[in-house]
């Protein structure tokens, strides 16, 4: 498998799980520097590499009303002060060739969106940064099917690439996890993560905005480091059932701190197994 280095932590072949985590979007400066640190120290203490994840603008909510975020000027000076003050990398989604451009000297990696990962004009903007790829793999997508994406990518000449499952579109308001498709697409050569919040969503189930079933994040996880995995995405958030975006899928740190413990035991246990 090939190693991807993401602000300086090697992610794959065979090394521990990188965690990617933070709030859905950018509520405020002092939210998200908050959890920032507060996420820091419980993988200080687990001893789990971690960068940040928040979104400066949800282009794809459910509502005309639904906050998006504070937008790109805010959003990139926030992301500067939350890599600087909290000493964390920073990832976080782009949804065009202008954000690329904006972002791009910020963030530790690019993550292209799930509805955008076919998007062609978009990955190769991002691939010719040279900064890591993350792609969320469709809802709509079958797990051989990254292998085009994978392809783009590395048409740029970049091989920083993550690929990251996050459930796929069954029937209406519902999203379920093949864990076939985890071996399927790390069969490629590059670092596959779990998002274990957005796999639990209920797209649209709640009619203006999407439902979820966070009850069920710590089962994933468990399920999806037993199978195998380089990284682990969570959104995480202080008090989920007031969140702006997502609260029904996000876990709070007291959650997390568990479901990480978990999770490295079984991290640790399966790569001992595994022929990488």
């Amino acid at each position: 498998m090939h190693e991807v280095i993401v602000n300086g932590i090697p992610v794959g072949n065979g090394n521990p799980f990188l965690l990617v985590a933070g709030p859905c979007v950018i509520e405020s400066e002092k939210m998200c520097l908050d959890i920032a640190r507060r996420v820091r120290d419980i993988c200080g203490e687990l001893e789990i590499s971690f960068i940040f994840k928040a979104s400066f603008d949800k282009a794809n909510r459910s509502s005309i009303n639904s906050y998006r975020g504070p937008g790109r000027d805010q959003g990139l000076r926030i992301m500067e002060k939350i890599r600087d003050k909290a000493g964390v990398g920073i990832q976080s989604d782009v949804h065009s060739l202008e954000d690329i451009e904006e972002f791009a000297p910020v963030l530790d990696v690019l993550q292209i969106p799930a509805f955008l990962c076919r998007q062609t004009d978009l990955v190769l903007a991002a691939a010719e940064t040279g900064k890591t790829v993350n792609i969320k793999k469709g809802q709509f997508l079958a797990p051989w099917d990254v292998r085009n994406i994978i392809d783009k990518i590395t048409s740029a000449g970049n091989r920083s690439i993550i690929i990251t499952e996050r459930g796929t579109s069954f029937g209406y308001n519902n999203l379920v996890v093949d864990f076939k498709g985890l071996p399927i697409i790390r069969q490629f050569g590059y670092p596959v993560c779990f998002d274990a919040t957005h796999s639990v969503q209920l797209p649209g189930g709640a009619g203006t905005s999407s439902g979820g079933q966070r009850e069920f994040v710590p089962h994933l996880v468990r399920a999806a480091m037993a199978v195998g995995v380089d990284a682990l995405f969570m959104e995480v958030h202080e008090d989920p059932d007031h969140a702006l975006s997502d609260g029904p899928n996000m876990v709070t740190p007291e959650d997390l701190y568990l479901i990480l413990k978990n999770a490295k035991l079984l991290d640790k246990l399966v790569k001992k197994k595994m022929m990488i």
